[in-house]
């Protein structure tokens, strides 16, 4: 979908000729899913194993079967070392990974943690298919919670924000040091406020 015709999809509720009922449905789901933790921040909702199921339902609501349920096949993510845990160590890992997400967030900056938050959920890998799209709706909850702006990665930084990964690689070989996209989500995020000030300012 280009950037035009999403907006015809959203704004006027157009479908688009020849493009699969899955791209408008793949439009539509993330949009709901993004007003959901528009929501959720409004409220300072804390980050729940039933919260993320939820946004998943949302980003893949064009898969009935799928739609926020953990995996239940093992997984290889394309090009990386690192292999996501088995279908039964999901539940357990998403556990962890919420119980060191509030201690992150009282022992480091907002962004290193939701950076770690990101990287971590991303290499559980929790669901098969979807996991980026919630994985970075996650991220933007949490930044919107801490009061700051939601983040979009340009597809002209694609590379970069596939870099910090590295096949998550490098995240896991550098004693889980989030530093790359905490440095990429932190750029962003002063754009996104330099922008936000340039509108409001007189």
């Amino acid at each position: 979908m280009t950037l035009r015709e999403t907006a015809l999809i959203l704004q006027e509720g157009i479908t688009i000729a020849e493009k699969p009922l899955r791209e408008h449905l793949d439009v539509i789901g993330f949009k709901d899913a993004f007003y959901y933790i528009i929501e959720l921040a409004s409220h300072n909702e804390p980050l729940t194993e039933e919260t993320i199921k939820t946004i998943h339902s949302l980003v893949l609501m064009n898969d009935r079967e799928n739609r926020g349920k953990y995996r239940k096949v093992p997984v290889r993510i394309v090009g990386a070392l690192h292999t996501p845990p088995k279908p039964y160590m999901i539940e357990p890992a998403i556990d962890r990974l919420l119980t060191q997400y509030a201690r992150w967030k009282k022992e480091k900056h907002i962004l290193e943690a939701a950076a770690l938050l990101h990287l971590e959920f991303e290499s559980i890998h929790p669901f098969i298919d979807g996991n980026g799209r919630t994985g970075r709706l996650l991220l933007n909850l949490e930044l919107i919670k801490a009061g700051l702006l939601p983040v979009d990665i340009k597809f002209t930084d694609c590379r970069k924000y596939y870099d910090g990964f590295d096949g998550f690689d490098a995240y896991h070989r550098n004693a889980n040091d989030p530093e790359q996209i905490a440095a990429l989500i932190a750029a962003y995020e002063q754009e996104e406020l330099e922008r936000y000030i340039a509108i409001v300012s007189p």
